[in-house]
C-alpha cells in the first residue's frame, strides 16, 4: 500500500412448468464447450432437455453408472422433497442427504465422506452467485457440482463450467430430462442445456459492462469496490491511505471508462454483474 505522496494513483424469462414446478425459462441457443473444468470431463450438447437420447455407445455407461449417495443443496424445503422424490425413484439404493445452505453442505460432506454427486441451488442465502460452487469445488475437489437453477444465461453457464461445474440443471425440466441429465452427469459427462446458452440482450449488455471494468487499472477496480460497498471519497481517501485528490481522480477516471456520470450509475453497473 502506498503513502500520500506516492505513485499509487495514476433474458426475458418465460414462464414453464417442469418437474420442480413453473419457474422462468430463458430462450434457447446454440451451445458451446466451457473451459477451466478441474476434471476431465467430455462434453455432450443436447438439443433440448425434455427428449434427451444419449450416443448408443454410452448407453451401457449411463445404465451402469448408479450413485450410492447424493447431497441435496437447496434452501427451499419444497425444492427438496421433490428433488428428494425424483432421485429416490430413479436411483433405489442411493442415500440421498439434504443441505439447506454452503456451509451445512460442507459439513454433511466432512461427516458422511464424499458423495458421488451434489444437486447446488445457484441462489443460497450464504453464497453469491457461483461463490458456493467455488467453495465446495475448493474443499471437496472430487466430488461433481451439478448446478441447480431457475433462470440463467449463455454467461453463467459457461462461468459455472468454467469454476469445475459437471453441468447445468434447469428447474424447468420434465422430469424425464432431469433423470437423463442426471445419468449423463454420473457417466461422467457435462451435461449442458440449450435453453440456457442464448446470448439474450441482457447478457450481451452485461458482457458490455464486465469488458469497461475489466478496462479499469487494478487501483481503479479497487476504489470502485469501495464505492460498491458504500465509501465515501474521504473513507475511501483512508482506507487506502491515498490523497483525497487521488481518489477523486480514480472515481473520474471510473465514470469516464464506464460510461456513467454519477457514482451511483457506476455502482448500478457494477452490481448487474456481480462486481465485488
Amino acid at each position: 500500500m502506498m503513502g500520500r505522496g506516492g505513485s499509487w494513483g495514476a433474458s426475458r424469462p418465460l414462464p414453464f412448468t417442469g418437474a420442480l414446478g413453473t419457474v422462468p425459462r430463458a430462450v434457447a441457443g446454440p451451445a458451446g464447450e466451457g473451459g477451466g473444468l478441474r476434471t476431465p470431463l467430455r462434453v455432450r450438447l443436447v438439443a433440448a432437455p425434455s427428449c434427451i437420447s444419449p450416443r448408443p455407445a454410452d448407453s451401457a455407461a449411463m445404465a451402469n453408472a448408479t450413485p450410492e449417495r447424493i447431497l441435496v443443496v437447496d434452501d427451499h424445503p419444497l425444492v427438496r422433497d421433490g428433488l428428494r422424490s425424483l432421485l429416490a425413484i430413479t436411483f433405489e439404493a442411493c442415500d440421498i442427504l439434504e443441505a439447506a445452505g454452503v456451509e451445512e453442505a460442507c459439513t454433511v460432506l466432512a461427516e458422511h465422506g464424499e458423495c458421488d454427486l451434489v444437486l447446488l441451488d445457484l441462489n443460497m442465502p450464504d453464497a453469491t452467485r457461483l461463490s458456493g460452487l467455488v467453495q465446495l469445488r475448493e474443499a471437496f475437489p472430487m466430488v461433481p457440482v451439478l448446478m441447480v437453477s431457475g433462470s440463467f444465461d449463455r454467461a453463467l453457464v459457461q462461468e459455472a463450467l468454467s469454476a469445475g461445474a459437471a453441468g447445468f440443471l434447469p428447474k424447468s425440466m420434465k422430469r424425464d430430462g432431469i433423470v437423463n441429465a442426471l445419468h449423463m452427469v454420473m457417466a461422467g459427462e457435462i451435461y449442458i442445456p440449450d435453453t440456457g446458452l442464448e446470448d439474450t440482450p441482457a447478457s450481451a449488455e452485461e458482457a458490455q459492462i464486465r469488458t469497461r471494468i475489466d478496462s479499469l487499472t487494478p487501483q481503479q477496480k479497487v476504489v470502485l469496490h469501495h464505492l460498491v460497498h458504500g465509501r465515501l471519497n474521504k473513507q475511501i481517501a483512508h482506507d487506502l491511505d491515498v490523497s483525497l485528490t487521488t481518489v477523486k481522480a480514480h472515481v473520474s477516471a471510473i465514470l469516464q471508462k464506464l460510461g456513467v456520470f454519477s457514482r451511483t450509475q457506476a455502482v448500478i453497473l457494477a452490481n448487474r454483474v456481480h462486481f465485488d
